[in-house]
């Protein structure tokens, strides 16, 4: 697996996490226990920092980066989904960041939000615990999120971090 560090900025990746040999992982970020990253991910920490919390998966191709002035963090027991960009901004504890997806500088998605597929959420805004942000530009629908939606997929992808840890072996070489 690609990992970088650049300049002083060097990655921290918890022991319990899972970085996929091709996904590439460059300067200040930080991965907790349990996370996952997946195939084609980019976690470039060049500007800023980028912290991901426990049990948290980011899937495949999906591209985390900073600004000069706005890290970007995503908490514990998150579904970062395939092909979402999130760059500068705060991803709280248990959200779901649906497929193709964008989420720009300074937003805050609050706990237990949901950001569904192909959503771009806009620089400076605010989704609230439990909302559903929908859309391009993303709309705010109070109270939508469901719970045993996410919890599913941090479970899923924490049982799949496993196994990987344990089974995957390259086969070509």
């Amino acid at each position: 697996m690609p990992i970088y560090a650049l300049g002083d900025l060097t990655p921290s990746i918890h022991p319990d996490a899972f970085v996929h040999p091709d996904a590439v992982v460059i300067g200040d970020v930080r991965i907790g226990p349990q996370s996952s990253v997946w195939p084609g991910a980019v976690l470039r920490g060049d500007e800023g920092y980028i912290s991901v919390g426990a049990r948290t998966s980011i899937q495949d191709n999906s591209v985390l980066h900073t600004t000069p002035e706005w890290p970007t963090v995503v908490g514990d027991d998150c579904v970062i989904g395939h092909m979402v960009h999130l760059e500068g901004c705060t991803i709280e504890a248990g959200v779901l960041v649906g497929n193709m997806s964008v989420v720009l500088h300074r937003v805050i998605v609050r706990t237990g939000a949901i950001v569904a597929a192909n959503a771009v959420v806009l620089n400076d805004t605010e989704v609230p615990s439990r909302a559903l942000a929908v859309g391009t530009p993303a709309v705010i629908k109070a109270d939508r999120a469901r719970q045993s939606e996410i919890d599913r997929g941090v479970a899923s992808y924490v049982q799949r971090t496993a196994r990987y840890k344990a089974e995957l072996r390259r086969l070509d070489g």
